[in-house]
Order: C-alpha cells, then structure tokens, then sequence
C-alpha cells in the first residue's frame, strides 16, 4: 500500500514537472500553399513600426528561426535572392477576471446570482456580495509568409496561450514552433498544440 501511495505521488510530481516545460497553444493556420511548391529560401521583413524597436524585433526573429527551419525554410545568404519575405509579430493583452467567471461557479453554483453582474454587485440573493479580481495576459505569436516576386500571401498562422504572467520571451520559441507545427497545412479551426518550452 505504501509502495503504491509512493509511486503514485512520484507519477504526480513527475506530470508536474512536465507541464511546467510544455506549453500548449491554441493554433490557426490560413493557408493557400500550392500543393507543387517546397519551401525554399527567405528573409525577414520589417515593417516601418516595427524598424523603430530592432531589439526587439531581432528577438522575434532569433525566436522564429528553428520553427522555419523546422519546416524546411532556410535563410537566404542575400536578402535579394529570398523566394519567400517573412513577417511576425507578437501581442501581450491583458484581462482582468473575477471568480464567477470560472465555470465552477456555472449553473446554479454558490455566486450563479452573481454571475455576469457588474461588480461590485449588492442585489438580493445568496452570495457575498464581493468578488476577487486576477489578471490573465493572452500572448500571441503571428508569421505571414509571402511570395517575394508576387507579394502574395501564401501561409498565415497564429499561436496563442494565456496565464498568470506578462512574460513572453523564454516562451516565444515553443510558440512559434507551435504556429508552423502542421505547415503547410491549414486549419481555420482553433486547434491545440503543445510544445516544449527551451530551458535557458
């Protein structure tokens, strides 16, 4: 009984420890590849807002390049000979939540009076009338790929996640490799997908 009680909890911390180096993002992809054509060589494209903070968009770029090559991109050694201009971006957007947003609270649960009340809320009913506010940040990573002779877009793909920090470099790698996971397949319904967060 013991041993089984050890294994178990071991098995717990284990799955833990696993969760804290995984991230799981919700994907969509757009895409309009020709079927015939591989992936070749590309270069980064900045656009003018984005010129005015090089550090930053030279992380987005560090952070971009395994998922690309991944996918069977490789850099062009001259910018002039890229088949294929690629553009990204990043978001942090931050929400505040309160506990009656939780689905535990759903359905007749003990705030349901409360539920989609503006708060502070002081009508009739049980309750406590209160309600504890927490931030949640939604990050977002985005690639664009285009044609670079045409200008047409061929591939757009979006990786997105939530939680409790607005922290978003040391998870900007697993979430890029998670938008070109499927590439060149495209999938307008969210889908979830899960990648390893690189230790620093």
């Amino acid at each position: 009984m013991f041993r089984t009680l050890t294994l178990l909890i071991a098995a717990v911390a284990l799955a833990g420890c696993a969760s804290l180096n995984s991230l799981t993002s919700e994907v969509s992809s757009f895409s309009q590849w020709p079927a015939e054509r591989k992936p070749g060589s590309y270069t980064f494209e900045r656009l003018p807002s984005q010129q005015t903070r090089p550090e930053q968009q030279q992380l987005l770029e560090d952070s971009a390049r395994p998922a690309l090559e991944a996918a069977g991109f490789t850099a062009a050694a001259d910018a002039k000979d890229a088949a294929f201009i690629v553009q990204l971006g990043a978001r942090v957007n931050a929400t505040e939540r309160y506990y009656y947003d939780d689905p535990l609270w759903w359905h007749g649960g003990l705030y349901y009076h409360r539920f989609g009340r503006p708060w502070p809320y002081h009508g009739s009913g049980f309750g406590l009338g209160f309600a504890i506010p927490s931030t949640t940040y939604e990050r977002e990573v985005a690639v664009l790929i285009r044609d670079r002779s045409s200008g047409v877009p061929l591939y757009e793909t979006r990786a997105s996640n939530d939680g409790g920090s607005p922290s978003i470099k040391s998870l900007l790698p697993a979430m890029f490799e998670a938008a070109m996971k499927d590439f060149p397949a495209g999938s307008v319904t969210p889908r979830q997908v899960t990648t390893e967060i690189a230790r620093p």
